[in-house]
C-alpha cells in the first residue's frame, strides 16, 4: 500500500510540475533540440528525475521524511533520502524544469522554473524551516548546519 501511495504522489505533485505543466506552457509545435544546449538540459533533465526517483525509494526504504505534502517528516535529517541537501524532491524539479527549458529552448520554460524555485524557497524558509526548528529542536539546527538547503556542502 505504501509503495503504491508513493507511486501515487510521485505522479501527482512532481509529475504535475514537471510533465504537466511544461506540456501546456510548451506549444504543440515544439520538438526538442539535440545539440550544444538541448543535449546537457537532457541530462539536466535525467538527473532530476534520478534525484526524484532515489527520494521516493529512500522514503519508501524507511527514510523518515515525507512525500505527501501536508504530513511531516518522522525524524529530523536522519533519512537516507536526503544526504546532500536538505530539499531533494525541489531541487530534482527545478533540475528536470530548466534541463526541459533547455531542450525545448523554451524561455516561457525557464521562468516557470524560476518561478516555481522562488515559490519553493518561500515555503521552505517561511513555513517549513520554521516548523521543523519548533517540531525539533536542536537535532534540526545540527541538520541545518550540517546540510546546505539547495546545495550540496561538505561537513568538516
Amino acid at each position: 500500500m505504501l509503495a503504491l501511495r508513493s507511486i501515487f504522489f510521485a505522479l501527482l505533485l512532481p509529475g504535475t510540475v514537471t510533465l504537466l505543466l511544461p506540456y501546456f506552457i510548451l506549444s504543440r509545435r515544439a520538438v526538442p533540440h539535440w545539440d550544444a544546449i538541448g543535449l546537457p538540459g537532457l541530462v539536466a533533465i535525467l538527473v532530476g528525475r534520478h534525484d526524484l526517483d532515489l527520494v521516493y525509494r529512500g522514503l519508501r526504504a524507511g527514510g523518515t521524511g515525507n512525500a505527501r505534502a501536508g504530513r511531516p517528516p518522522e525524524g529530523a535529517g536522519d533519512s537516507r533520502a536526503v544526504p546532500l541537501v536538505r530539499n531533494p524532491m525541489y531541487v530534482g524539479v527545478v533540475l528536470v524544469q530548466v534541463g526541459e527549458s533547455a531542450l525545448f529552448r523554451s524561455a516561457s520554460l525557464l521562468l516557470y522554473a524560476g518561478i516555481f524555485f522562488l515559490i519553493a524557497n518561500l515555503f521552505v524558509m517561511l513555513y517549513e524551516e520554521p516548523t521543523l526548528r519548533a517540531r525539533f529542536g536542536e537535532s534540526y539546527a545540527h541538520y541545518r548546519r550540517s546540510v546546505g538547503r539547495w546545495i550540496p556542502r561538505r561537513v568538516k
